[in-house]
């Protein structure tokens, strides 16, 4: 952990206390600093990816505001596609690739032995190297307008609730409450915050912690668990990820809110869901939507035939996969997602009717 809670809650109050006393620019500036002193804490040598991918994004805006030449702006934004691209397959998929690498050749009969870099994975950098992209690839689309200043752009990257797990915000959302006065929170919404943190406090806590207990230790022995063993772990490690997850992604939004800023809510009872397809509309909300907008649909979306739309699907949640974590695990699992999505679609199952018995039917079919 960057902070543990105890860290975290004085750092925050401490914030907060200087912050209320100033001006909009100025607390701007106090929450840049306040980002890269939360982020620097966990490992101060990688605030300069942070900072690198800031920088990349804003001169390449800044120049893509300014020319109309097409060619031109399309050089820009691969430019800034392939910085951030890059460092994020570097940290986090160059052991993985290398050692697939190794294991594909060794199946051949070539020996070739992995480089072991020994690489430290950025905490965050999946969230804040696709939030940034997304700021680059608006400014191309000319959806929205260059940041002028740099560190009003720079807190837009690093800004700290939703720093290191989202949710991913997006620059048309996000950038204009950056740079505009801020109202302070009374009443409904300083009680709305802080009922937020403690939601999301419980859901990690009391919640995600307890089920992670009994999931690690029928893991540990999956091979002397019994069934029903087996099953408690699978079940705990489902509540595990969403107390977890959601849990953050509800503290987030409880910080900012007393810091007059809202973020989006990425989850909305996904669990609930009665298919795959409204269940990727409500788990990681932030992340599905920047996948369906800068990957499916520019793939070609459902625009191009029943064929072309499984494709997009299967690539979409195959890169989604990956996204998640640098393994084949993730990969089957993002492939079984876009199987389940393309089959639905086909059959015409993500539609559900009107029947409370269909609904929860089809709601523990999905769930399952």
């Amino acid at each position: 952990m960057i902070f543990n809670s105890f860290q975290f809650a004085i750092f925050f109050v401490l914030v907060l206390g200087a912050y209320w006393q100033l001006r909009w620019k100025g607390q701007n500036r106090l929450l840049l600093v306040m980002s890269y002193v939360f982020y620097g804490w966990w490992d101060w040598r990688f605030l300069g990816l942070l900072a690198l991918s800031t920088g990349v994004d804003f001169l390449v805006a800044r120049r893509l505001g300014r020319t109309d030449d097409g060619p031109h702006r399309k050089r820009l934004l691969w430019a800034s596609m392939a910085v951030n691209l890059g460092i994020l397959g570097f940290f986090k998929y160059f052991g993985f690739f290398a050692d697939s690498l190794e294991a594909s050749l060794s199946s051949v009969g070539v020996g070739w032995l992995a480089p072991s870099l020994g690489i430290v994975l950025p905490v965050g950098i999946s969230f804040y190297t696709f939030q940034s992209m997304s700021y680059t690839i608006d400014v191309y689309r000319r959806e929205l307008d260059p940041v002028e200043d740099f560190f009003d752009f720079a807190l837009y990257v690093s800004y700290f609730p939703q720093l290191v797990a989202g949710p991913i915000e997006r620059a048309t959302r996000l950038v204009p409450q950056i740079l505009s006065p801020r109202v302070r929170p009374r009443g409904e919404q300083i009680s709305s915050g802080l009922a937020l943190i403690a939601v999301g406090l419980v859901k990690k806590v009391a919640i995600a912690d307890i089920a992670a207990s009994v999931a690690n230790d029928v893991f540990s022995r999956s091979g002397e668990a019994s069934a029903i063993e087996l099953i408690i772990g699978v079940y705990c490690f489902a509540i595990q990820i969403y107390g977890d997850f959601s849990g953050y992604s509800d503290m987030a939004r409880g910080t900012s809110r007393l810091l007059g800023i809202e973020l989006v809510e990425n989850f909305k009872q996904p669990y609930f869901s009665p298919s795959i397809t409204q269940f990727w509309r409500r788990w990681h909300i932030s992340l599905s939507n920047w996948l369906r907008d800068y990957l499916y649909i520019p793939l070609g979306g459902n625009r191009k035939g029943p064929r072309r739309t499984y494709i997009n699907l299967a690539l979409t949640m195959l890169l989604g996969g990956l996204w998640h974590g640098a393994a084949w695990t993730f990969v089957v699992w993002g492939a079984l997602q876009g199987l389940y999505l393309m089959v639905e679609r086909r059959f015409g199952l993500d539609k559900v009717g009107s029947s409370r018995l269909a609904v929860v039917g089809r709601t523990l079919v999905t769930f399952h």
